[in-house]
């Protein structure tokens, strides 16, 4: 088990956002977090990467108790969140994009060439087909959300959240972030999948989490559920 949540709490000016949160999951697993709007599943993420403090239970990552101090802080210790809203610089290049932060350098100059030659054997080993020398502004919601997953992967990410990642792209790029999803779960990477689109639960997950009204109702294998239950 490389990550457990269990009894977190938290609560807004006296509010409780969440009471008992509990989340397990596995190396190479996929587990599917769904709940309404405003049932804490966007709350325990926030815990989970350092964006809230919680106010109370333990979060035990790769066998040690942590909280994190920010996003900096969990993305650094190989925990990486998709957002809907994709936070890309459009003016760049992919491969620029890519490596913010920790770009390639040749003497005083970024190294553009090696940054595209890295992207590629990248792109190469998760099967993604983007030029890394095109502007990213130029490639659609489902190839931005493709290298958004890439970077994340560059930063040797053990868990990767995604958050509604189908809700803005069609059905042709879905089918490719679900393929991408297993190669990525058979490198090892557990992936943490918010959804409210049903059918693609019980295609790509292996456990399915459901909160209700800031509360952890139950953790099943996705097999053992049905639409219905």
């Amino acid at each position: 088990i490389i990550l457990t949540m269990k009894n977190i709490s938290k609560s807004f000016s006296g509010v409780a956002a969440l009471k008992n949160g509990e989340l397990t999951l596995e190396a190479g697993e996929v587990v599917a977090l769904m709940g309404e709007n405003g049932a804490g599943k966007s709350t325990l993420m926030k815990i989970l990467t350092g964006i809230y403090d919680k106010d109370g239970g333990t979060i035990t990552y790769m066998g040690n108790e942590v909280e994190f101090k920010g996003p900096a802080a969990s993305e650094k210790a190989g925990i990486a969140i998709v957002h809907q809203e994709l936070n890309m610089m459009s003016d760049l290049t992919v491969a620029q994009n890519l490596f913010i932060g920790k770009e390639c350098m040749k003497g005083l100059f970024i190294d553009d060439a090696l940054m595209v030659e890295k992207a590629k054997a990248l792109f190469d080993v998760l099967n993604i087909d983007i030029d890394p020398a095109e502007r990213i502004g130029a490639l659609t919601v489902g190839k931005q959300q493709m290298v958004e997953i890439a970077k994340a992967i560059s930063y040797d990410a053990k868990i990767i959240i995604m958050d509604e990642p189908t809700s803005a792209i069609p059905e042709r790029e879905v089918e490719h972030l679900h393929r991408m999803i297993k190669r990525l779960t058979d490198f090892g990477v557990a992936i943490i999948y918010i959804t409210h689109k049903m059918d693609e639960v019980f295609k790509i997950s292996d456990d399915i989490t459901i909160f209700r009204d800031g509360k952890h109702v139950g953790s099943y294998a996705a097999k053992d559920l049905d639409r219905d239950k």
